[in-house]
């Protein structure tokens, strides 16, 4: 992963520690591990950022903030990849996790689609919550260490490529 595109993109520690609303974070957003762009942090910062994506639950970015920094990951792309599922994508993705958890729980689809209608999913939810929970928990595992083992490699496949290049200049 080049280090400087993501810079470019990435808020810098000093913006995020001076805004107004994660003043209560305090002493936590000044741990220079949150902030270092290596392999080992963007890589926890995607498998994080991904499995907190998948759960169907509010506060996404607080759940991800809160695990990148008690294991030292790189907390703004965490933060930033629980946008995987957005406004546009969550109906689509709730409907296959919710396919995907009665599927291995050996049970019958009881909706045919989910829509964003709040009344509609507290009045399914005490039926339909088990397969949703199990197919969102099988997604999110899936995809997270799927995002970690990619960024992985595509680093190290970076890392060599340079190496390669420098030999060769």
């Amino acid at each position: 992963m080049p280090r400087a595109l993501l810079k470019r993109y990435l808020p810098t520690p000093e913006a995020l520690q001076t805004h107004s609303s994660l003043r209560p974070l305090g002493r936590l957003l000044h741990n220079p591990e949150i902030w270092h762009l290596h392999r080992r942090s963007v890589s926890g910062a995607f498998l994080i950022g991904v499995f907190c994506a998948a759960m169907p639950i509010p506060f996404q970015m607080l759940l991800a903030g809160t695990i990148a920094v008690a294991s030292r990951c790189n907390l703004p792309i965490s933060v930033a990849l629980v946008w995987l599922t957005n406004p546009l994508t969550i109906p689509p993705y709730l409907y296959f996790a919710y396919s995907l958890g009665a599927w291995l729980l050996g049970s019958e689809l009881t909706v045919d689609r989910l829509d964003l209608d709040i009344g509609q999913i507290s009045g399914q939810l005490a039926e339909i919550w088990k397969p949703l929970l199990l197919g969102s928990l099988v997604c999110g595992w899936v995809g997270g260490i799927s995002a970690f083992v990619i960024v992985r490699v595509g680093w190290r496949l970076h890392v060599v490529r340079r190496w390669q290049a420098r030999r060769i200049r």
